[in-house]
């Protein structure tokens, strides 16, 4: 299937895409999809419409359908190439077809071609899903709808053609969206929370486990839709058995009863509350061009690669005395900051720190496979358990080498990744967690960075859980086969889940149980489920979808990995697809209206719908700025192509196109804040301070240095600056900036100062009841290293700890308790 490409729609032209309508179903922790896609032609030729866009990287879509006038055409799933050619064939007829194919090198990609269109004429596409809601650190699960799709940057000599993305500011996407969600557990719905505008959560019972919301009106497409679900008691171990397809062959995957088991280990506190004091702590920093972008989006929001300096130095400041550790970063090449991991000290700490300090996001593209290669190519230190942190704005189009790639090394090491910002790739950010034994964060809308960070971090110093094990106790004459892969890592408060095929008779009164065996900080641990063989009602094969999924898309790992055994896999891959109706990477959705009409005739004009980009740069362009990506195209019977550069794959802030609109979009902001400088120069000291007034009403983001050079007004945020001037063993000195991050003079400080008590640990003790006395509402970013504060102070048996927490309360105005501290 050739490479089409559209015109781009930046001149509002008509495209057929009218409206979207979403239509979502929660059920415990499941989500069920039904997307309607509502074309109308308004040109008056015949159309072909390509729309591509995101969906959660775990998805199943598992319906696909087409209403035209009253005729509504269900979808067959069927072999790509083999739908590829029947809706080429459908359009070289005359015919009205659709494709819908999810992308070569991402599971999170899809494309729908909606072929043969006539003038005036309207269509409806149907599009159904099934997906699994991940736990948050506040034990909210988390569902989202991409509306941001950012084009996916292709590294050079990376397998596959790039994902095709037109992209335009929100202000002109020509269609709407409308959301409605129904929500029900056996457990009361306590909240439902967005990053996006909501109208009331509406109860539709006295119990509170059945709930609707909806998206408010005017929805603007400048981020993802994201819900947050709270349940009371939500981490409760459950078990779904539900009944096969009565038309579907006993024995076969449809046919069978299937089981999901959702677990939430629970570890004794003893070992909780251990941390650990080993460990190689390598991170890996995203610096290309898109990490210059607003965080929050927000005009002169925070940027993503300021917020991650931030963390860096939480995250520094809260490692373990004893620990190595290692801090990467990477955009079209990658740098490190020492040649191979160090053990972390003062001294290595600082050095790190201050590299950090000058990390921008000026490193061009998004090439991650470098990087990850490179580190693996490092001998692990023996007995430093290494966990490897990701941060990436997820935009790559080489997906699935890259999860492979952690795959294959998930033996030695547990991986932690972060997607930053709106539009960040699902089937990367999860990939690498899953397939890396660890854990998946997204930050979007107004969340912070930090807290969530920090959260992985402490489950990165948990004693890593060994030889876990799965065993089922079922009734005679039934048994069990596996279609998750194996469990390789469990935390504390995180769901694990587990799908089964149940073969052979059983009553609905029969039961049956399933322990997880494993292994923690030396000691053996277990949890059991029972669970009933009686079917869950009304569960429309949700979970046999789901469970088709996982197998799917671990035989489709297998099939990448096992070349000599390749045509195999692919081709059971197919028939599990085309049996279950669940999309793969090697199949795809096709409709053919073959009813008796008259053929469409005349030339067909290709357009591509364009998506909402994400390119909102505070720190690399004024608000506005759209990094536009146009590709190489064939040209096509009746269509004219806009010129193309030669280069096929262009990266975020890197390609030629991209650099002139830069330099452009710069040029307008350069100007008039030169002639003010240039003002200001000619006005000498005596003027300066009118020029400085004039400049910051303009431009509030810019200031002046002493040399009279612009620099970038941002002032500390307390907490990091008290963060800032804590050493490495954990203590803090007593000088005239943590006087400063105090609030008070060194004379005061000093003056307050007990008897007898040495100066770093009373500046420590300060800092510990500042922290609990008034940044309570941040203790998830700033615990680890109030723990390592205090160990640190036990170690000094002479302190005086009740004359100086009283001093304390009395110096700063609190009234933090010593049991509070720790102490």
């Amino acid at each position: 299937m050739m490479n089409r490409c559209g015109l781009l729609t930046v001149n509002k032209e008509p495209v057929p895409l009218k409206s979207i309508e979403v239509e979502l179903e929660v059920r415990d922790h499941v989500a069920t999809v039904v997307s309607t896609l509502n074309y109308e032609n308004k040109e008056d030729k015949p159309v072909e419409a390509v729309f591509v866009f995101p969906l959660p990287g775990d998805a199943a879509v598992c319906h696909f359908s087409a209403k035209l006038g009253q005729t509504q055409i269900v979808a067959e799933v069927k072999e790509k190439q083999e739908a590829r050619e029947e809706y080429d064939d459908a359009l070289s007829s005359g015919q009205q077809a659709f494709l819908l194919e999810e992308s070569q090198q991402s599971p999170d990609i899809f494309s729908l071609s909606v072929g043969s269109l006539p003038p005036g004429e309207s269509a409806s596409i149907r599009l159904e899903y099934v997906t699994e809601l991940a736990v948050q650190a506040d034990d909210g699960l988390r569902f989202s709808l991409p509306a941001v799709l950012n084009p996916r940057y292709q590294p050079q000599g990376s397998e596959g053609s790039s994902v095709q993305v037109t992209s335009v500011p929100a202000s002109l996407v020509p269609y709407s969206l409308s959301l409605s969600a129904r929500v029900s557990s056996a457990r009361p719905v306590s909240k439902v929370e967005s990053s996006c505008s909501l109208d009331p959560l509406q109860y539709l019972n006295t119990d509170q486990t059945q709930a609707t919301i909806k998206l408010s009106a005017g929805h603007k497409f400048d981020r993802d839709v994201e819900l947050l679900i709270y349940y009371k008691d939500a981490h409760q171990p459950t078990a779904v058995v539900e009944a096969g397809q009565a038309s579907a062959k006993q024995g076969s995957l449809m046919g069978d009863p299937v089981v999901m088991v959702s677990l939430y280990p629970e570890f004794p506190q003893s070992v909780m509350s251990t941390v650990a004091s080993r460990g190689e702590f390598v991170f890996l920093l995203d610096r290309s061009g898109s990490m210059g972008c607003s965080l929050n989006n927000r005009e002169h929001g925070e940027t993503r690669i300021s917020s991650a300096r931030d963390t860096l130095l939480l995250l520094l400041k809260s490692l373990p005395m004893g620990c190595y550790f290692n801090i990467y970063s990477f955009g079209s090449s990658f740098e490190h900051i020492f040649p191979k991991s160090v053990e972390y000290s003062q001294q290595t700490m600082e050095e790190a720190l201050k590299k950090v300090e000058e990390m921008d996001a000026n490193l061009g593209g998004t090439e991650i496979l470098m990087p990850i290669r490179h580190i693996y190519s490092q001998p692990c230190i023996p007995n430093q358990p290494r966990q490897l942190f990701v941060f990436t704005d997820g935009e790559v189009g080489n997906t699935k080498e890259v999860v492979d790639l952690v795959k294959r090394n998930s033996g030695s090491h547990r991986c932690f990744s972060f997607g930053i910002g709106e539009g960040a790739s699902s089937a990367l950010i999860n990939g690498l967690a899953k397939e890396g034994g660890g854990h998946a964060q997204f930050i979007t809308g107004t969340d912070r960075m930090q807290p969530k960070v920090m959260q992985s971090l402490r489950f990165a110093l948990q004693p890593a859980v060994v030889d876990v094990s799965v065993t089922w106790d079922l009734p005679k004459g039934v048994s069990v086969t596996a279609l998750s892969p194996p469990i390789t890592a469990l935390f504390q408060g995180q769901r694990s889940l587990i799908y089964a095929q149940l073969t052979g008779q059983s009553s609905e009164a029969a039961e049956g149980s399933v322990t997880v065996k494993y292994s923690l900080a030396g000691h053996p641990s277990q949890n059991q489920l029972n669970f009933s063989f009686k079917p869950a009602e009304d569960t429309g094969l949700t979970v046999h979808r789901l469970a088709d999924r996982t197998l799917i898309r671990s035989l489709e790992m297998e099939e990448r990995e096992k070349r000599e055994e390749k045509d195999g896999v692919k081709k059971k891959v197919v028939e599990l697809s085309v049996q279950s109706g669940v999309s793969s990477s090697f199949t795809a959705f096709i409709v053919v209206n073959k009813t008796d009409g008259e053929a469409i005739q005349g030339p067909l004009l290709r357009r591509n719908i364009p998506t909402r980009s994400m390119y909102l740069c505070s720190a690399a362009a004024p608000a506005g700025f759209m990094a536009c990506r146009r590709r190489r195209c064939t040209p096509m019977q009746g269509f004219s192509v806009l010129p193309q550069p030669a280069q096929p794959h262009l990266r975020a802030g890197g390609s030629p196109l991209e650099q002139q609109e830069l330099v452009s979009q710069m040029k307008c902001l350069r100007k008039p804040v030169m002639s003010l400088i240039n003002a200001g120069a000619k006005s000498r000291l005596s003027g300066r301070h009118s020029f400085e007034q004039q400049l910051g009403s303009r431009y509030p983001d810019v200031s002046l240095n002493d040399d009279g050079a612009t620099a970038s007004q941002s002032p500390r945020d307390p907490l990091l600056q008290l963060v800032s001037l804590q050493k490495a063993s954990g203590c803090w000195q007593l000088d005239p900036a943590l006087a400063a991050a105090l609030g008070k003079t060194s004379e005061e400080v000093e003056k307050s100062k007990p008897a007898l008590v040495n100066n770093e640990g009373w500046a420590t003790i300060l800092a510990l009841i500042w922290l609990h006395g008034f940044k309570m509402d941040a203790k998830e970013e700033w615990e680890l290293l109030a723990m390592k504060a205090v160990s640190w102070l036990r170690a000094q048996n002479a302190l005086r700890v009740t004359d100086c927490v009283d001093a304390g309360n009395a110096l700063l105005g609190s009234s933090v308790q010593k049991d509070a501290l720790g102490l």
